[in-house]
């Protein structure tokens, strides 16, 4: 099972600045490290490693999967990318930063990142029925959107 890194993360602007944050950190920035890096600031968007290996749709050079895969973990294991899972499929990689929980529909599988604060009520019912105390930002809460629901 796959679970989420507890890092804090490190919130920087762009390539250059993930970069040198990497860099503070005593990590070498190898070309590889850094394609992996400008992919998901390219990308906007949480992104499977498959895709960042295959170069964005052609925006970027192809890379070795198991490079993808081994920076990515390098990577999340200091601060700079989160992965996260939605239903069954391959985990997702973006870069940290602000903190942002995930809704998911069951039908049309379309995602949502919304604020922690949004789900608090979620929270706190959960964490007086129960005890937990829930995040949502790794797995997702899923159920029906409006335009399914």
């Amino acid at each position: 099972m796959s679970v989420p890194v507890l890092t804090p993360a490190l919130q920087v602007e762009g390539v250059e600045e993930a970069c040198e944050a990497l860099r503070a950190r005593g990590l070498r920035l190898s070309a590889a490290r850094r394609l992996v890096i400008e992919a998901l600031v390219a990308a906007g968007r949480p992104v499977r490693a498959e895709e960042i290996a295959g170069g964005l749709g052609g925006r970027l050079p192809r890379s070795d999967l198991a490079s993808v895969y081994r920076n990515l973990e390098t990577l999340e294991s200091h601060g700079l990318v989160r992965h996260l899972h939605l239903g069954h499929g391959p985990g997702l990689y973006a870069l940290a930063g602000e903190e942002r929980e995930l809704l998911l529909c069951e039908s049309c599988f379309r995602y949502i990142a919304v604020e922690p604060d949004v789900l608090d009520g979620v929270r706190e019912a959960l964490a007086d029925a129960t005890g937990w105390q829930a995040r949502f930002s790794h797995f997702p809460l899923t159920g029906l959107c409006p335009e399914c629901g």
